[in-house]
C-alpha cells in the first residue's frame, strides 16, 4: 500500500516537473498583439522567401553562363548565402507565423523540448552562416584582388563549395553545444520562438559570448578584408596600369560584397553586442530590446537577395554608364605577362635550333658565328694595332 502511494506520488512529481525550456517562460502568455502580429509575420516571411528564391533563379542562370573561374567561385558563395536565407526562413518563419495563426501551447505540443531545441538550433545555425559566409567572400575577394596568382591556381568550384560546406558544418556543430551541456535553449516572449538562454550562469553565458563573439570576429574579418580589396581596386581602376586590367566583373564582385557586409553589420551587431553586454554585465534580460533587435537580425534574411537583384553587372552599367566596362581582368596583366613570356621564349628556343642545325651543315662559318662578341671585338682590335704599329 504504501510502495504504491510513494510510485503514484513520484508520477505526479515527474508530471509537475517544468522542463528546461519552460523553466524562464512557461506558457501560455497572454498574446499582445502590439508585440506581434500573425500579417505582419506572415508578409515578412513571404517577401524574404519569394526575394531569395528570386534570386536563387537568378544566380543559376547567371553561374551557366559565366566562364570567369574567379566569378564562379563568388557565384559559389553567394548562391550558398542565399540558399542559407531561404532555408532559414523556411523553417523558423514557418514555425512562428504557425504560432500567430493556431496559438498552439509549447508544453502541450513539446513536453520533452524538442521542438523548442530545434528552433533554437535553427536560429543559431541560420543566424551564424551568413556571417560566417560573408567573412568566406571577403577572403576570396581578397585573395582574387591582392594574391592573383594564387587565387587563380588554388580556388576551384570544387574549393568553393568544400569552403561553404566547412563553414555550414561549423555553425552546426555551435548550434548543437547546448544539447552537449554548454547552455541551453529556452522559449522567449511571446512564445513564437526559441532562442538561447541569455543569462550570466557560467554554461549560459560562455554559450551566449561563443556565439556573439563568433558573429562579430567574422564582422570584423569582412570589414578589414574588403577595406583592403576595395583600397587596392581603387589602384588598380585609377593607377597607370587601369588600362591592361577588366574592372566590370571586379567592381560588380565588390559593390555586392560592401553591400552584403554593411547590411550584416546593421542588423546583427545591434543583438550580437546585446548578448554579450547582457551576460557580461549580469544586468537582467530586457524583452523589448531583445525583440528589437531581433528584427533587425531577422531583416538581413530579406535584404541579402536584393543586394545580387539590384546590384548586378547590367543595373551599374545603367547607373554609372561613363565608366568603361570593358577593360581586361585584374590577372589579365599577369596573364598577358605569361603570354608573352611563353612566346619570347618558343622564338628564342626555335632560332636556337635553327643556329645548331646551321652550324652542322656549314662546320666553318659556324665557328665564326659562335665566336663571342666580346672575343670577336678584342680580336679585331688586335689587328688594327698591329697595323697601325707598321
Amino acid at each position: 500500500m504504501s510502495s504504491s502511494l510513494f510510485s503514484n506520488h513520484r508520477t505526479a512529481v515527474s508530471s509537475n516537473e517544468t522542463p528546461l525550456c519552460f523553466s524562464i517562460n512557461s506558457p501560455p502568455f497572454k498574446y499582445n498583439h502590439t508585440i506581434a502580429s500573425a500579417y505582419f509575420s506572415a508578409v515578412f516571411s513571404g517577401l524574404g522567401l519569394s526575394s531569395n528564391l528570386f534570386a536563387l533563379v537568378v544566380l543559376a542562370k547567371t553561374f551557366h553562363h559565366t566562364k570567369s573561374r574567379s566569378r564562379s567561385s563568388f557565384l559559389l558563395f553567394l548562391g550558398g548565402l542565399v540558399f542559407t536565407d531561404f532555408m532559414g526562413l523556411v523553417i523558423t518563419g514557418s514555425i512562428v507565423v504557425s504560432f500567430h495563426i493556431t496559438h498552439f501551447n509549447w508544453r502541450e505540443l513539446d513536453p520533452h523540448c524538442h521542438f523548442c531545441n530545434f528552433m533554437g538550433m535553427s536560429m543559431v545555425f541560420y543566424g551564424l552562416c551568413p556571417l560566417l559566409l560573408g567573412a568566406a567572400m571577403a577572403m576570396e575577394r581578397f585573395v582574387g584582388i591582392n594574391r592573383p596568382f594564387a587565387r587563380s591556381t588554388n580556388m576551384s568550384k570544387s574549393r568553393a563549395l568544400s569552403i561553404v560546406a566547412m563553414l555550414w558544418v561549423t555553425a552546426g556543430c555551435i548550434s548543437l553545444l547546448p544539447l552537449v551541456g554548454l547552455g541551453s535553449y529556452h522559449l522567449q516572449m511571446p512564445g513564437s520562438w526559441c532562442f538561447l538562454n541569455i543569462s550570466s550562469k557560467p554554461l549560459d553565458m560562455t554559450f551566449s559570448l561563443i556565439f556573439s563573439l563568433v558573429g562579430l570576429l567574422s564582422l570584423v574579418v569582412s570589414f578589414l578584408l574588403n577595406t583592403v580589396s576595395v583600397i587596392t581596386l581603387l589602384r588598380v581602376c585609377c593607377g597607370q596600369d587601369s588600362s591592361q586590367r577588366r574592372r566590370d566583373y571586379e567592381v560588380e564582385m565588390m559593390v555586392q560584397l560592401i553591400l552584403i557586409m554593411v547590411i550584416a553589420s546593421i542588423c546583427w551587431s545591434p543583438l550580437l553586442v546585446f548578448i554579450a553586454q547582457t551576460v557580461l554585465s549580469g544586468s537582467s534580460l530586457e524583452v523589448r530590446y531583445l525583440l528589437l533587435w531581433l528584427r533587425f537580425a531577422t531583416g538581413n534574411q530579406v535584404l541579402d537577395p536584393w543586394v545580387y537583384i539590384l546590384f548586378r553587372r547590367s543595373i551599374l552599367k545603367r547607373i554609372y554608364p561613363r565608366m568603361d566596362w570593358s577593360r581586361g581582368s585584374i590577372v589579365s596583366m599577369y596573364s598577358s605577362f605569361s603570354t608573352s613570356i611563353r612566346r619570347r621564349t618558343r622564338a628564342s628556343f626555335a632560332g636556337t635550333l635553327g643556329d645548331l642545325e646551321h652550324g652542322r651543315q656549314h662546320p666553318d662559318g659556324s665557328k665564326q658565328e659562335d665566336t663571342p662578341l666580346s672575343v670577336q671585338t678584342t680580336s679585331g682590335s688586335s689587328q688594327s694595332f698591329s697595323n697601325l704599329k707598321s
